[in-house]
């Protein structure tokens, strides 16, 4: 099972990376299943649903999310619809709209169990996410699914290596986002899960993390909150390609993935 995850979809320039480049990434590696995150989908803040049903209509088989889900009141009646395909943390405190985990199941009959967690260093103080994952690993793991994503939305590169490593041999990847920062140390760990710190964003890469680089200058500047402004240019889409044994769950290759957006 070959599986693509991209990292924080930003505003519509990533909305566009992801529409012309996923198509494109699933023909050239033989993809099974892609997923990714849009957290910052609409606007650079949040997602809507008219947001998420267009990245599910550009490829995209599955989204996650993280601390910015609830930033447009509107995703809230979206997320508790029967079968939608859009995840938020599963470690928010239970009555939260929407699920945490979900199965999908491939072309041929192959089946991914999938778990959106958040972290809470440097975050909100939400439930364990560690073992909010012991948890969900064995019920997917009760209902047969041997192959297991986590997308490990957090600030901490240490949360996020802590958590490849205590997941190492149960999951077949632990792939971090958040930061919009793709990291260098992607590897298949010692009991068979990939792992990546952060899989990096899809958006405008002249950028701050996203934004116009001179608004988040002068944030840092004068410490003051300014207008919320999305940069633009050469847009590209990051993430990672997970080859995955089906039989064993392990997975047998991590490849990082960076495309440019034809100007």
């Amino acid at each position: 099972m070959k599986l693509l995850f991209v990292g924080d979809i930003v505003g519509k320039p990533g909305r566009a990376a992801v529409r012309h480049l996923v198509p494109l990434l699933r023909a050239r590696h033989g993809l099974d299943l892609c997923i990714g995150n849009s957290e910052n989908a609409a606007g650079g803040a949040g997602i809507t649903p008219e947001a998420a049903e267009e990245l599910l209509a550009s490829g995209l088989d599955l989204l996650t999310s993280g601390n910015h889900t609830w930033s447009k009141r509107e995703i809230n009646g979206y997320l508790d619809k029967p079968f939608v395909r859009q995840l938020r943390p599963a470690n928010y405190p239970q009555g939260a709209p929407g699920r945490g985990h979900t199965v999908l199941e491939t072309r041929t009959g192959g089946r991914l169990g999938v778990i959106n967690l958040e972290g809470r260093v440097f975050m909100k103080p939400l439930d364990d996410p560690f073992r909010t994952a012991d948890a969900l690993v064995a019920e997917l793991r009760a209902g047969g699914a041997r192959c297991i994503f986590v997308d490990m939305h957090c600030e901490a590169t240490s949360e996020k290596n802590a958590l490849g490593h205590y997941l190492d041999g149960r999951v077949s990847a632990v792939l971090g986002s958040h930061t919009h920062i793709q990291t260098a140390d992607e590897r298949v760990l010692r009991g068979g899960t990939a792992f990546i710190t952060d899989v990096g964003m899809c958006g405008p890469w002249d950028s701050v993390i996203g934004l116009r680089k001179e608004a988040a200058i002068e944030r840092f500047l004068t410490q003051r909150h300014g207008s919320f402004e999305l940069g633009s240019g050469d847009v590209r889409l990051q993430g990672a390609i997970v080859d995955i044994d089906e039989e064993t769950g392990h997975a047998r290759s991590i490849v990082r993935v960076q495309e440019k957006l034809p100007e």
